[in-house]
């Protein structure tokens, strides 16, 4: 019988002192996550830089597990640069073109939709999000392909001379339209817009109305006020809209097999690194690099209070 007041006397005592002490309440709460996040994640993104700085034996085929540079020294010729260049300038691209698409309707949706309206137009954002972003992209080459949904109307239009002068333009061409840059752009435009046009339109929410008619009562026309009021304050759900719009597109190996020409980008050069050629210290370069672009940006994007929108 007397054990049972020494255990509620311990257990009171434990009570107490996490009561005490929160932080250490706190950090035995986070300690699960924490272990799973640095030894899974961080762990495996440990192991791919200690793989970048290892080298391939050219006649044998296995790693050389000493460190060395000369795997961040293929980086430097022009095949590898020019990837790493146009997989960037493609993941630029679209986080430009989803933002001017999104600002539009993200202003709507915060300052003139009603709310049943602003709820139709959240689920017409969000409902492409339910369905695998590969049967979309598939979908998407069937309206595409020469006698899709896109060139039948074309053609009856006599719109196919512009199809064929976008495909003869010499960045964003390609033989077909489904084996075009202009396809790919399209595609991750399609895909990733809703990823900017929610942070955008909770940004703007925040734009206080007081501020528009205060602008609008001192003679301001509606240019000045927008580039002076509307954008800065709309700038934090700008920047972190665009941190989905450009990571996505800088990592992705599956679109470039399915859309545009046989140039590689970012994604697919470690996918077939790592799998077809077994190279996988450049594999490892390549990831680095994609991680190097990311920590860059996301420095930039939290000095433009980019968090805060998201």
């Amino acid at each position: 019988m007397s054990s049972v007041p020494q255990t509620r006397s311990l257990s009171l005592r434990v009570s107490a002192f996490f009561y005490r002490h929160p932080v250490v309440r706190l950090l035995l709460l986070l300690l699960p996550g924490l272990l799973w996040l640095g030894l899974l994640y961080l762990g495996s993104l440990g192991s791919l830089v200690l793989y970048s700085l290892w080298s391939l034996e050219e006649f044998t085929g296995l790693v050389v597990r000493r460190f060395t540079l000369s795997t961040f020294a293929q980086l430097g010729q022009p095949a590898n640069y020019e990837i790493v260049l146009r997989t960037v300038g493609m993941a630029a691209a679209v986080s430009i073109a989803c933002a001017l698409l999104a600002f539009p309707i993200s202003y709507y949706m915060a300052r003139y939709a009603s709310p049943r309206m602003k709820t139709f137009l959240y689920i017409g954002v969000i409902m492409p999000l339910w369905t695998s972003y590969l049967v979309r992209a598939l979908a998407w080459r069937s309206v595409m392909a020469g006698e899709g949904v896109f060139m039948w109307p074309s053609e009856r239009l006599h719109l196919d001379g512009v199809v064929r002068a976008i495909l003869r333009a010499p960045v964003v061409g390609g033989p077909t339209l489904v084996q075009s840059k202009f396809s790919l752009f399209i595609v991750y435009v399609y895909l990733w817009l809703p990823y900017m046009i929610l942070p955008v339109q909770a940004a703007l929410e925040r734009v206080p109305l007081s501020f528009l008619e205060a602008s609008d009562d001192l003679g301001a026309r509606p240019g000045t006020t927008f580039r002076r009021i509307v954008l800065p304050l709309a700038k934090p759900g700008l920047v972190a809209g665009s941190i989905f719009t450009f990571s996505l597109p800088l990592g992705d190996f599956i679109l470039p097999q399915i859309f545009g020409t046989s140039e590689f980008y970012l994604g697919q050069m470690v996918y077939v690194q790592q799998g077809v050629a077994g190279n996988l210290p450049l594999a490892a370069a390549f990831t680095f690099v994609a991680m190097a672009v990311m920590v860059v940006y996301l420095v930039v994007a939290k000095r433009a209070g980019a968090f805060e929108a998201l």
